[in-house]
């Protein structure tokens, strides 16, 4: 690593990038060996935040009968209400480009009252039916405060429960477990629909948001809901519902996802939606040829299919390994 890094330097230096004077310093302060612990305590804040509200919701599991559901839901209101007081009070306000908090852990305090904020109103819907019989709202209602927070507070970690949210309120699961064995897809064709409209429509809101120059940093994160939620909406349907005709419409569907991730991941020169897009694509032409070969009477040429098949797989690795080093070379440039 130390080695890259000089002959990064030593490039930068070559190139006149920067002055002889400048190269000495960044050698100078390299040779230091000082290092930074910000990602480090970060990463400490936000687990604190999950295991603090992982802790509430475990002590309300296990203490409700005793504790009392009044004297709960008055708990997590003071709790509530003591996050977001400092962090309104330490806030810079909405702005449309991105803001920081001047103390960090103040990012952590939205993260954490935001997802009491959560607690509260479902445990409030569950024991009290507050909105009925329209359990929507008791999805749509913390949503609402989600986007709300993430968008007032310029907190991305908030951003990503209010996509989850809203995928939610339209009736999809997406917890990994859920995603992996496609339970929701798979039992109900509908979903499938309104998976790809869902991505369709975080896309047009990135498109929206970068017009008019609101939040743009927060666009890498709708578009990595938008290619995940539509590539499994997608491969799923390609999987079970073969015999519909509509089956072409997920081919398309894939196939168009793939183009514009493809495009835009070089736009915005993201490693990440590049590699998941590579990967559904391949999970998609693989399902697309096997499903042409189930039309082919191929038993005569089994012992070919036995060979071609490591060959077919080492290659596509090598591809795979390939189109990454381009794609870092190409954004490097």
């Amino acid at each position: 690593m130390i080695k890259f890094e000089e002959q990064a330097t030593q490039k930068l230096l070559d190139k006149n990038l920067i002055t002889e004077n400048q190269y000495q310093e960044i050698t100078t302060y390299r040779g230091l060996n000082i290092f930074s612990l910000n990602a480090e305590l970060k990463f400490f804040l936000y687990l604190s935040v999950l295991l603090f509200t992982s802790g509430i919701g475990v002590l309300i599991y296990k203490n409700i009968d005793s504790i009392g559901h009044i004297a709960i839901l008055s708990i997590l209101f003071v709790l509530i209400c003591v996050c977001f007081y400092y962090c309104f009070k330490n806030s810079k306000g909405f702005q449309k480009a991105e803001t920081v908090f001047e103390h960090p852990v103040l990012e952590y305090l939205v993260l954490a009252g935001n997802i009491l904020t959560c607690i509260f109103i479902g445990y409030l819907q569950f024991q009290y039916e507050a909105f009925g019989t329209h359990y929507g709202l008791a999805t749509l209602i913390p949503t609402i405060v989600s986007f709300s927070c993430a968008y007032y507070f310029d907190n991305k970690s908030v951003l990503a429960i209010a996509i989850t949210g809203l995928a939610a309120y339209i009736g999809l699961s997406v917890t990994p477990q859920d995603l992996l064995k496609n339970i929701n897809f798979y039992e109900d064709q509908t979903l499938s629909y309104s998976a790809i409209m869902l991505g369709v429509l975080l896309i047009l809101w990135t498109v929206y948001s970068s017009r008019i120059q609101l939040k743009t940093h927060f666009n890498i994160i709708y578009l990595t809901f938008a290619l995940h939620i539509i590539s499994i909406a997608a491969i799923s349907s390609l999987i079970n519902y073969f015999e519909d005709i509509v089956w072409l419409f997920f081919v398309i569907a894939l196939a168009g996802s793939s183009y514009y991730f493809y495009k835009i991941s070089y736009e915005y020169k993201a490693i990440s939606l590049y590699v998941f897009m590579i990967i559904y694509a391949y999970i998609g032409i693989n399902i697309f040829i096997f499903r042409v070969l189930e039309f082919m009477d191929f038993r005569d040429l089994w012992i070919f299919i036995i060979i071609a098949l490591p060959i077919y797989f080492i290659g596509s690795i090598i591809l795979f390994i390939k189109l990454i080093k381009n794609f870092n070379k190409e954004i490097a440039a």
